[in-house]
């Protein structure tokens, strides 16, 4: 820093020499501008503003009068000022007249065909957006940028402009998707020898992580960062530290070793934040102390830091206003008013609502539920402390499974996010063709990759997903249910509950330890993937049977007779959490043959089951390639439902598909699927053309009433925080498709269509979904293994 100053200064004694005033001023006001860029690029973005005014203030009057002359060298430099100085005020908060100075700045680049500065001002106002808490917004920003920087081939360009991409994602709560943009830039900064931002990606793989809840290796991340930050003399490296700082108080609390110099460490960390304006980052550095010494029970000096903070500004981020909720809600707990805790934890929990109110896609819906994870975990424990089953069942319906509380909004036709889906389709459709006649697919793979990533984050912000609907209530429930029962399980502490709605009356069931429940649960999964081959040697269906019969029978023995005496034979509705999304019911012994409907939660399963009495008007037959059955399963069904339509062959393409589902009253899709882990939303139908995406599925204007698909693994989910689950059934389900059947582990084409012939069969004689369902799993449960999700 002093040796950049010194030459600043010498700078301008040779810029004093010059005789030519104008040409004096210019050099001047530049060496102002690169000046605010140092000071920047070292951490002081308050102090960059000033010198950034500095030129635009001598320049203004020169600019004003010449913009439309022949001065363009004067006009691109200050535009690039006014791109500076948005950059340093969102540094610093101030979005109103950073918002200002980047609009400007786009309207002169537009009329002056500024084209090389144009992405920038679009990332910097990208920026604004992010820290005002405008998330949705930010990102379609980012992606104007990174089209024109991937288009220009601008790799170093992009990787900058990655770093707040990630930024944004974990501020939402997609700490695996901004994971990939980091891993995609620091390969480029390293070719490039970037210096800082080397840093800056170690710096946000911490926060990817702490947030995740490996804080080992936040701590290590962080420090990385911070070295290499201090190294440089930048000041950044007290973002680093607090990053640290958070996953070593995480631990201290997780392990129950809080210190006192850790409060210490806290207190000092937040007054340096302050010294260089970093308001908010200072704010939660208290809040860090404040939690620490509640937990300590130095419930005074916890009071007196938390009357330090005051409450969140416009621009606060979202997550800290949560950490701020969970610090006044653990202080009250400590003082012995569980109200006052639920209080505060009711209120963080609407305004995250809120904020998931206002974005779109799916993903970005889902991914906030983190923000919210230990304020729910609180009201959970607290209600099952209370052994109060009608408010645990409250807060169920308020924590979990958000996703699936909105009513979608009718999809606005977006060519854009179209197109990149059926790139991605043609894509996955060629991979396959090379991978058969033996040529390579990487190139194409990569492309792919790219695709996907497009196509994803274009639907993040098209439009809001949906309109919220109330949390379900506990009265309209029992009205709903009538004679079945329903029962939603609950892990809370490592241990497992369910809480059991049924003949009016609303019970708490404490279950033991999670552990086996749900590691029996991943077991079956596994054996029935393994007994899904149709042909496979009797020996090894015997082996791997007596797996499966075990497994079921524990699960059976651990989640169902506990409640035998309040669900009695009843017929069920199943709200699972985490592995038990995977579990189809009817193969526990207790609920062979009885009808089971599984839905992600109360509220979703009531919205489902008051949507109106299913239909047949309209019925959709579809065959995929490649079934070893397939002729025979859509001749059946063809006679079963004399008014379907078929589509087989060439006209089973994605295309054809998606146009027949638009307002179809029952579908049945016999195809091979896949789910994908990662990326569920890309989960899919194999078609005549290639696959038909779970993305694809928001784009219907009224969705199918009731879709059966006779494929594999189509009723997995991906499970985030607060059992956000996602998966190709989720997606319909979330879109508005009354009841879905579809398996969660791997069938047999001959098994597979011998189970919808039956289901068909006692569909048409008037059996309800969940009836006719339980009919045909009874026959061979095992081989079988279908759930119905939805309203059954």
């Amino acid at each position: 820093m002093e040796l950049a100053v010194e030459a600043f200064d010498s700078a301008r004694h040779e810029i004093d020499t010059i005789e030519d005033s104008a040409t004096r001023t210019l050099l001047s006001a530049s060496v102002d501008h690169n000046q605010g860029l140092m000071v920047m690029r070292m951490g002081q973005p308050e102090m960059a503003v000033e010198w950034f005014a500095k030129f635009i203030e001598s320049v203004e009057e020169d600019v004003d009068r010449t913009a439309f002359g022949g001065n363009r060298a004067l006009l691109q430099v200050f535009v690039s000022t006014l791109l500076n100085r948005g950059f340093a005020l969102a540094a610093v908060r101030r979005s109103e007249r950073a918002i200002a100075d980047l609009e400007r700045g786009i309207r002169l680049a537009r009329e002056h065909e500024l084209l090389h500065l144009y992405p920038f001002l679009v990332h910097a106002l990208g920026n604004v957006h992010k820290q005002s808490g405008e998330l949705a917004e930010a990102l379609r920003r980012y992606e104007e940028a990174e089209r024109i920087f991937r288009g220009d081939d601008q790799a170093a360009l992009l990787a900058r402009l990655q770093l707040d991409q990630a930024e944004a994602m974990l501020m939402i709560g997609l700490s695996d998707e901004a994971g990939k943009h980091l891993d995609e830039a620091l390969p480029v900064m390293r070719k490039e020898k970037f210096g800082q931002e080397i840093a800056e990606v170690e710096m946000f793989r911490a926060s990817a992580a702490l947030l995740d809840g490996q804080f080992d290796l936040a701590r290590r991340m962080a420090k990385r960062s911070e070295r290499k930050l201090i190294r440089r003399g930048s000041t950044w490296w007290m973002m680093a530290a607090l990053i640290e700082l958070w996953a070593h108080g995480r631990h201290a609390m997780r392990t129950r070793r809080v210190s006192n110099a850790l409060v210490l460490k806290a207190l000092s960390l937040s007054a340096e934040l302050s010294a260089n304006h970093l308001v908010d980052e200072s704010r939660l550095a208290l809040l860090l102390a404040a939690r620490l010494e509640v937990r300590r029970g130095r419930l005074a000096d916890a009071e007196a830091l938390l009357e330090k903070v005051p409450g969140p500004r416009a621009v606060t981020p979202l997550d800290h206003r949560m950490q701020r909720r969970l610090v006044l809600a653990e202080l009250a707990l400590a003082k012995g008013s569980r109200r006052a805790a639920l209080t505060h934890a009711r209120k963080a929990l609407d305004e995250l609502g809120r904020v998931r109110d206002q974005l779109g896609g799916l993903e970005l819906v889902s991914a906030t539920a983190v923000h919210g994870r230990e304020l729910s975990e609180l009201a959970i424990t607290l209600a099952l402390e209370d052994a109060d089953a009608r408010r645990l069942f409250a807060w169920l319906e308020r924590t979990r499974a958000q996703t699936y509380r909105y009513e979608p909004l009718e999809s606005a036709e977006n060519n854009e996010v179209a197109e990149r889906i059926t790139e991605v389709r043609n894509l996955s459709w060629a991979i396959l063709r090379h991978g058969l006649s033996g040529q390579p697919t990487a190139e194409l793979r990569g492309k792919l990759v790219k695709a996907q990533r497009e196509a994803n984050r274009l639907g993040w912000h098209s439009q809001r997903w949906g309109k919220p609907r109330p949390v379900a209530g506990i009265t309209e429930v029992i009205a709903e249910l009538g004679q079945r029962a329903m029962v939603s399980y609950v892990v809370s502490g490592g241990e497992m509950a369910a809480v059991v709605v049924a003949g009016g009356r609303v019970s708490l069931v404490r279950l033991g330890d999670a552990t086996n429940a749900l590691e029996s649960a991943q077991k079956l999964h596994f054996d029935l993937n393994a007994l899904a081959p149709d042909h496979l040697p009797p020996p090894l269906v015997q082996v791997i049977g007596l797996s499966a019969h075990k497994q079921a029978d524990q699960l059976d023995a651990l989640l169902i007779k506990p409640l035998a005496h309040l669900i009695g034979d009843r017929e069920l509705v199943m709200v699972p959490t985490g592995e038990l999304y995977a579990v189809p019911w009817g193969v526990l012994p207790s609920l062979h043959g009885r009808p089971v409907a599984t839905a992600p939660s109360a509220t979703a399963w009531l919205a489902a089951a008051q949507s109106g009495e299913p239909r047949t008007d309209r019925v959709l037959v579809v065959q995929g390639p490649g079934l070893l059955s397939g002729h025979g399963e859509v001749d059946k069904l063809a006679t079963q439902h004399e008014n379907a339509t078929v589509l087989s062959g060439d006209t089973a393409t994605a295309a054809e598909v998606l146009a027949r589902l638009d307002g179809a009253d029952l579908v049945h899709v016999a195809a091979h699927g896949e789910h994908e882990t990662e990326n569920a939303l890309f989960s899919r139908l194999e078609l005549f053309d290639g696959p038909l995406f779970a993305h694809e599925l928001g784009r219907l204007r009224k969705p199918p009433v009731h879709v059966v698909l006779a494929a594999c693994e189509l009723a997995l989910n991906r499970i985030r925080p607060g059992d956000e689950a996602l998966g190709f059934a989720g997606a319909m389900l979330a879109g508005g498709t009354r009841t879905v059947v579809a398996a969660a582990s791997k069938v047999g084409d001959e098994t597979s269509a011998a189970a919808m012939a039956d289901y068909h069969r006692a569909l048409v004689a008037g059996a309800p979904p969940a009836v006719a369902l339980a009919e045909a799993m009874a026959k061979d449960p095992f081989r079988r293994p279908f759930l119905c999700l939805g309203s059954g």
